[in-house]
């Protein structure tokens, strides 16, 4: 049924759709609450298809789903509501296809995420929003801070959160077939919510990807996280301020959050500090890792985690980080270093908190998809395994880059950078 498509896209097609800003720098993304369902991998595109067979090919897969929905208790109504007159979208096969070979480092993602602009525009915000924030904190215990900040990530505080219609881009995705069993059960999802009544069909907008609503719920999560905090017997989190702020409290609070801990905090290590233990794997209370040297930045006592981690995002030479669980439950959200990084600092600054105090390794570049691939390439060649060359930087390959970096006396964090590509390539 994934008939192939390049010659349509190629011909051009509809405009591209509305989405929210990227809350991640490696696309491409699924938005908000996309840990848990994070879209799979896709599988190699298929060749071209004239537009009739492509319009009878979207017909019949349409035509089958509705079957098997049908099947699964969707009512009638939902179905002829949602699939009347669906569309299928080209512009969302190439966003959905595209691999940028270009990727960014963690502090221009930062520059372009937690800007000064942003900082004002949320604490008006988090004024304007007290009431529902608040009312969140005390159900969920997730401060006010955090929930606008994910807001100001995923939507910019609800400015732009896509105007995509969620039916048409997962039934696209879903005749497409690269990702049809990920797409065929997001759109199970999306049918129930209509069923439901949460939301009508005009309304149930979002990213190209599938998420929808001001944090970026993808169908799924909504399902399993979305809270009726306003009492109209709607979970809303389009319109419903009460609702966009309780779902996002919720689903961090089902994702391990502590009440009354923070995410984390900048950090001094000590000289001699082995790099290799800034790893997720090595967890250990705060008070392990301050008989170890490690001090706050601020001079005030490490936050009292049970299971800390050093957390690097630049490598050795770049500002470092005790986090602890609720940084994790941040990640459940969006699987990102930089994304969680970006909520936190970002909530940090909306309470009248620090930015980063040590300063970023500029002179540093970001390797390309394309130089990735041949670093993996260079490490599997000289025996330190980083697995398969995909240029996308993984456990594998930091324990690959970490283990060269061991062999020639250089400090093993894991870094990728274009001298390190350099020398594996010189030697």
């Amino acid at each position: 049924m994934a008939s192939a498509i390049a010659l349509l896209l190629l011909g051009g097609c509809a405009s591209p759709p509305s989405t929210a800003p990227s809350a991640a720098p490696s696309p491409p993304s699924t938005a908000g609450a996309r840990a848990a369902t994070a879209l799979p991998p896709p599988k190699p595109a298929p060749a071209a298809a004239s537009d009739t067979e492509l319009n009878k090919g979207f017909e019949q897969w349409v035509a089958d789903f509705r079957t098997s929905a049908r099947a699964g208790g969707i009512s009638e109504a939902t179905l002829r509501t949602a699939f009347d007159n669906v569309q299928f979208l080209p512009r969302v096969i190439e966003l959905d296809r595209a691999q940028p070979e270009f990727t960014r480092t963690v502090w221009d993602y930062l520059d372009n995420t937690v800007t000064a602009q942003r900082v004002a525009l949320g604490q008006d915000k988090l004024l304007q929003v007290r009431a529902e924030a608040d009312a969140a904190a005390r159900r969920y215990g997730v401060p006010p801070s955090i929930l606008v900040a994910i807001w100001g990530m995923e939507s910019n505080y609800g400015g732009n959160y896509g105007s995509t219609p969620t039916i048409d881009a997962l039934a696209t995705l879903g005749f497409e077939g690269r990702r049809e069993d990920w797409a065929r059960q997001q759109l199970l999802a999306a049918l129930k919510i209509l069923d439901k009544g949460d939301i009508d069909r005009e309304h149930m907008i979002g990213s190209w990807a599938g998420a929808m609503g001001q944090t970026q719920f993808l169908p799924s999560n909504f399902l399993a996280y979305a809270v009726d905090a306003d009492g109209d017997g709607r979970r809303d989190i389009w319109g419903s301020m009460a609702d966009v702020m309780a779902s996002t409290a919720n689903f961090l609070s089902r994702s391990g959050w502590q009440a009354d801990k923070p995410w984390g905090v900048e950090v001094r290590l000590p000289t001699g500090f082995d790099y290799g233990r800034a790893d997720p794997a090595v967890r250990q209370p705060s008070a392990q890792w301050a008989t170890e040297g490690v001090q706050a930045v601020s001079g005030q006592p490490l936050p009292e985690f049970a299971d800390g981690t050093i957390l690097l995002p630049a490598g050795a030479r770049g500002p470092a980080f005790l986090v602890g669980p609720n940084f994790r439950a941040i990640l459940r959200y969006n699987n990102s270093t930089s994304y969680a990084l970006a909520v936190s600092l970002l909530a940090q600054r909306l309470a009248g908190g620090p930015d980063v105090q040590s300063p970023w390794p500029r002179d540093l570049a970001a390797l390309s998809r394309s130089q990735m691939i041949e670093l993996q390439t260079a490490l599997n060649q000289r025996g330190f395994a980083s697995g398969a060359p995909d240029g996308v930087m993984g456990p594998a390959t930091r324990e690959g880059v970490r283990g060269y970096q061991r062999s020639v006396g250089l400090p093993a964090d894991g870094y990728p950078s274009a001298e390190l590509l350099q020398r594996l390539q010189q030697r």
